[in-house]
């Protein structure tokens, strides 16, 4: 039997992505059926409940449902209904839950209980048997297939995309600006490989890491600063660009590696002062994103450009790639972090 190579899991479940994304494209025609019957609901607002890396996806959503849909949107604390019994009123309220497994129990509580309370429950996971697609009213399969490595990754940019075009749909868009994100990805891996490998080597011996973004970016920056924390065991801290000049940039030294993740559209202007204050301090900035050119860096990775809704679904790809590297460089195994299990179930 052969032996299993550290990071084997997660380097081969991050060059699925091209193909998945592709798949869900091709499949968005189901991904409107449920569209089509929260269409005939129109929620007053919309709350989103999730943990982890799907909490990142469900940000990013809130963003989504905020911008294009022009609703007002939260992110819910299972805790209120399971911990602490609320049970608020629901009615004409879109409730979306993001679980990759969906086997968490809280996250199936919460869903029963908005469900109860008169909210248009729906699920969107990796599981469609599972507990929380039971839960929900409806739900939307985001097909990534069986993901081995703890970390997630392609569960991840497969539950933003869905997300994607699940609210697209809702305000009858047909998902043309995803149409080509599978060679975007594929174009995004392939051009980043160098730059990469750069980071790695730049950046293996640090301790402290940064992460900040804006608008739709602010997801792949938390995103990122889990991926680094969970398989490098760095101590990483995600900051919206703005909350950063708001104190913690008082933290920030010639010690701190800062990735800011810069894609073209509104995020990036935002972005200019925030990197310029972090250069005066001595930070050590990478740049990831179809705009990192724009911005003070002292190394740049390129992503593949696209209409900023869809950003974060490759911006995250080479993040992806140095967390894994750096695991690697510093003598871990990004497939079996320590303390970690594939599921977590919380209540």
């Amino acid at each position: 039997m052969t032996e299993q190579r550290p990071g084997e899991h997660m380097a081969a479940e991050i060059s699925q992505q091209p193909a998945i994304l592709a798949g869900i494209v091709e499949r968005q025609a189901e991904i409107a059926e449920v569209a089509e019957a929260i269409s005939k609901r129109p929620p007053r607002f919309a709350l989103l409940a999730a943990r982890g890396s799907s909490d990142h996806a469900a940000l990013y959503a809130k963003y989504l449902i905020e911008v294009l849909l022009g609703l007002p949107c939260g992110l819910v604390s299972p805790s209120t209904a399971t911990l602490y019994g609320a049970r608020p009123d629901l009615r004409d309220v879109l409730f979306i839950t993001v679980s990759q497994s969906g086997g968490s129990p809280d996250l199936i509580e919460v869903t029963e209980t908005a469900r109860r309370q008169g909210a248009l429950t729906v699920s969107v996971t990796n599981t469609p048997e599972s507990p929380l697609r039971a839960a929900a009213e409806l739900g939307v399969d985001i097909g990534a297939g069986l993901e081995k490595a703890v970390a997630a990754t392609k569960t991840y940019s497969a539950t933003l995309l869905s997300l994607y075009l699940l609210i697209d749909a809702v305000r009858g868009g047909k998902g043309e600006d995803a149409e080509k994100l599978g060679e975007l990805a594929q174009q995004t891996l392939d051009g980043s490989e160098e730059g990469v490998r750069r980071a790695v080597d730049r950046y293996r011996f640090v301790d402290r890491v940064l992460t900040t973004g804006r608008g739709y970016s602010y997801a792949t920056a938390l995103e990122g600063s889990l991926k680094l924390a969970e398989t490098s065991y760095l101590a990483a801290r995600a900051y919206s660009g703005a909350d950063l000049l708001h104190g913690p940039v008082a933290a920030v030294d010639g010690e701190t590696a800062v990735l800011a993740v810069t894609s073209q559209g509104h995020g990036v202007g935002a972005m200019q002062e925030v990197l310029e204050a972090v250069g005066k301090r001595g930070a050590d900035v990478l740049a990831v994103g179809s705009a990192s050119a724009d911005v003070p860096a002292a190394l740049r990775i390129g992503v593949a450009p696209s209409a900023e809704e869809v950003a974060p679904i490759l911006e995250i790809l080479p993040i992806q790639r140095i967390a894994l590297g750096l695991s690697l460089a510093r003598g871990g195994d990004p497939d079996s972090p320590r303390g970690l299990l594939k599921v977590t179930k919380t209540r």
